[in-house]
């Protein structure tokens, strides 16, 4: 591998990372919450009557659960395209890699937001009987039982959306994003460069692999907790 090769790549690895940690952080930070309160407005959960109606709840709970839908029906290129307005006018330009950030954020949100409820649907409803019976407030029902509980199966949802935020990634290179998707077309589509094609191929799948790995093993050691210890957390 000679030495423009290389620093192409290594560039391109970067902005990929930049971009794909950025997004991920910014997806956690609005997913999380997001997926609590789409389950929690839930006829018969904890959030069922925000402001003290049902209506309300039930209002919330559609409108929340029609966004997440949308957001994960568009295709992903159109959704980029569509918010270049937006994404102008947040970071300034629509091109290069904090500009990619953006869409990559707001298509990876409803996505992980439905990985966090369907992984706290399958939290046992007997911990929150008992939670419910110890006094537990409705915050605490959620940051010491339903989070705890769910954390594996949600770290899990995580590393899928962290595949999908790298494949989607590879796309902003259509529209001089930059990373590595912007090597394999600038380079390995437009100069007809196999060897770059390949090299992205490559790192990416690596990427991919590392995080998805680094994910198993983090939810396999939240797996190991007890029951109990949810128990322990609400009467302490």
């Amino acid at each position: 591998m000679n030495d423009q090769l290389f620093q192409v790549l290594l560039v391109a690895t970067g902005q990929t990372l930049y971009m794909v940690g950025v997004s991920l952080v910014i997806t956690v930070i609005v997913g999380l919450p997001l997926g609590i309160v789409l389950v929690g407005t839930e006829p018969g959960r904890f959030l069922d009557r925000p402001f003290g109606s049902p209506l309300a709840g039930r209002i919330i709970n559609r409108s929340l659960d029609l966004i997440v839908n949308f957001g994960r029906s568009v295709p992903f290129i159109i959704i980029m395209v569509a918010l270049i307005p937006f994404t102008r006018l947040v970071v300034g330009t629509f091109i290069g890699p904090t500009a990619a950030i953006v869409p990559l954020s707001i298509v990876a949100i409803p996505f992980f937001a439905r990985m966090v409820e369907i992984a706290i649907k399958e939290v046992d409803s007997g911990l929150l009987e008992v939670a419910s019976s110890l006094g537990a407030s409705r915050t605490e029902l959620v940051t010491k039982v339903l989070v705890p509980e769910a954390a594996p199966a949600m770290l899990l949802g995580l590393s899928t959306t962290v595949t999908s935020i790298i494949n989607f990634s590879a796309m902003v290179g259509t529209v001089a994003g930059g990373g590595l998707g912007d090597v394999a077309i600038r380079y390995g589509y437009q100069q007809y460069s196999w060897i770059h094609i390949v090299l992205v191929v490559i790192i990416i799948f690596a990427i991919v692999m590392i995080l998805q790995g680094l994910a198993t093993w983090g939810a396999r050691r939240l797996a190991r907790r007890g029951p109990t210890k949810s128990r322990r957390r609400v009467t302490a």
